[in-house]
């Protein structure tokens, strides 16, 4: 079902955000942009309990976002995965950057269709010189087919070389992020959303938005994003988010990637 709607219009109603849907109640999986009402503390290690993928109930993170509970193999696991371009050509993992030596930032998105998908999308776009100058590589990866993937690059803008598309979750399964009604809807962790700085860098990410980037997949909207950061196979910064606009903060990124010696 594709439908055009104008821009939604944001206000301070936390919940006014969340009717931004192409669904009309809970129960056939509401379409999730914002959830729920208190702030935590985030910190770059997390301990958090472990998401149980309906694809994928063995999950290679065992308990939290901490790089040490991560199989040191991840990134020949991940190797194996295959995704596709914003322009539909499908990619192996392990082609997204140098495995030997080359730093990237792994930004797994929300489906192309939330607006704090293009919130995030809209603030890695605006560090994407910073990382280039510091020889990193940006893959950002967002949930729904290669279509949707454009609308997003044409919309929003976004480069569509950073811009990558995982139809079947299959990235999101191996890294047991999170997915659920009440994570996308009711965790805590997504008040942050409503900070002066935050509400206002969303407003202006969802200036040219449209539902029609929702992906087929109605299922793909409660699936929650994460953020790695890889040096070759190691993996250096593991980010899950709790909730819905529970963004990794950008500045640990940025820190963490030019203390890394490029090669």
């Amino acid at each position: 079902m594709a439908i055009r709607i104008s821009p939604p219009t944001i206000t301070s109603s936390f919940y006014h955000l969340s009717s931004i849907s192409p669904f009309q109640s809970p129960h056939s999986l509401s379409h999730p942009s914002i959830s729920s009402p208190t702030t935590t503390t985030t910190t770059t290690v997390r301990s958090l309990n472990l998401h149980q993928s309906r694809k994928n109930p063995t999950a290679l993170v065992p308990k939290a976002s901490s790089t040490a509970e991560f199989s040191p193999e991840i990134a020949d696991v991940l190797g194996d995965v295959n995704i596709f371009t914003a322009s539909g050509d499908s990619v192996a993992f392990n082609q997204l950057w140098d495995q030997s030596e080359g730093i990237a930032v792994v930004a797994l998105l929300r489906h192309f269709g939330c607006p704090c998908c293009w919130e995030l999308a809209s603030t890695l776009k605006e560090s994407l010189a910073r990382f280039e100058s510091a020889g990193v590589k940006l893959i950002a990866i967002g949930i729904g087919e290669p279509k949707k993937a454009q609308i997003l690059a044409e919309r929003l803008p976004f480069p569509l070389e950073s811009l990558y598309a995982d139809p079947e979750r299959k990235a999101y399964n191996l890294l047991g992020l999170y997915y659920g009604f009440g994570r996308t809807f009711f965790n805590p962790a997504s008040a942050k959303v409503l900070s002066k700085s935050r509400f206002e860098a969303l407003k202006k990410a969802v200036k040219n938005y449209t539902i029609e980037a929702t992906p087929d997949d109605r299922g793909s909207v409660l699936q929650q994003g994460g953020m790695f950061v890889f040096k070759g196979k190691e993996l250096l910064y593991a980010w899950k988010d709790e909730g819905t606009g529970d963004h990794a903060p950008l500045d640990d990124i940025i820190n963490i990637c030019c203390k890394v010696p490029v090669a």
